[in-house]
């Protein structure tokens, strides 16, 4: 059965519409992965809002939406998320780095209240089902996708995801900070193998020493990690607004030139693992 990503948002921190972030894209994270007749989506950034729109056309009603954490441009997309106002549709939103009290329902409710958004989280008539668990867990999807989960380093936490299904794998590993020289373990075991990772590649090695305790990583790690752990391919993912096409081409460039497994992700961008 397919196995099927699609990127609606790739660039991390803040949304940048513009003529200088064209070619990559500037819509936050959100990803939709198709696997035979079911669909999880990673994150609820701008992206989803055109992800809405299209499930709308193609009448998609239902869909398990896994969170890496709750910083804003990861969850800017969800109150114009066309599909959650259908009544009919059903939705299973989980969260696994809330550890403070909190639950992924109060925080989702409490971006749509006065004076932040005009009208509250109960408008919404789908229905939709909150999960929170502890990242570490693994659980399934439908019986025949399996779901693994580690805890990242991120500010507020963060939650890294392995989606196995039909023999393939593919991980979703953002936002995390990694610490130079010491690859971080529980990604590693995470990803082991893995045909496809999406990784936080916001900076460049040479960027990284000024933004540490950002809770960010470069492409060069992800390059690491990768390798270490027998990765096939790596998608370079949540780009800083500040790396306009020009420098995103040039991160392209070099990013290929160190190893032809890897690829720069862009909104609209498709891939298949087969």
């Amino acid at each position: 059965m397919a196995f099927k990503i699609k990127f609606w948002g790739t660039r991390g921190t803040v949304a940048c519409p513009g003529p200088n972030h064209l070619a990559f894209g500037g819509n936050t994270s959100c990803v939709e992965v198709a696997m035979g007749g079911r669909r999880v989506i990673f994150d609820l950034g701008t992206g989803v809002r055109n992800l809405g729109k299209w499930f709308m056309r193609k009448q998609m009603r239902e869909a398990t939406i896994l969170m890496s954490h709750t910083h804003w441009d990861h969850i800017h997309g969800f109150p114009f998320f066309q599909p959650a106002f259908a009544e009919g549709n059903n939705f299973r939103i989980m969260a696994g780095h809330l550890d403070t009290g909190l639950k992924i329902q109060n925080v989702l409710a409490g971006q749509m209240t006065h004076p932040f958004f005009p009208v509250p989280i109960d408008i919404m008539k789908a229905q939709i089902d909150f999960v929170d668990f502890r990242a570490g867990d693994s659980f399934g999807i439908a019986n025949d996708i399996k779901v693994r989960t580690a805890p990242l380093n991120h500010p507020d936490g963060a939650t890294g995801y392995r989606l196995e299904y039909q023999g393939k794998s593919l991980c979703y590993i953002t936002d995390t900070e990694h610490t130079p020289g010491k690859p971080d373990q529980r990604i590693l075991g995470l990803i082991e193998g893995a045909d496809l990772m999406i990784y936080d590649s916001t900076y460049t090695d040479h960027e990284f020493p000024a933004k540490r305790g950002w809770g960010h990583s470069t492409w060069q790690e992800g390059m690491r990690l990768a390798r270490a752990a027998n990765v096939k391919r790596l998608a370079i993912f949540h780009h800083d607004p500040d790396h306009e096409d020009h420098f995103m081409e040039e991160i392209e460039a070099a990013a290929l030139a160190a190893w032809q497994g890897c690829f720069v992700s862009r909104d609209n961008m498709r891939v298949n693992l087969i």
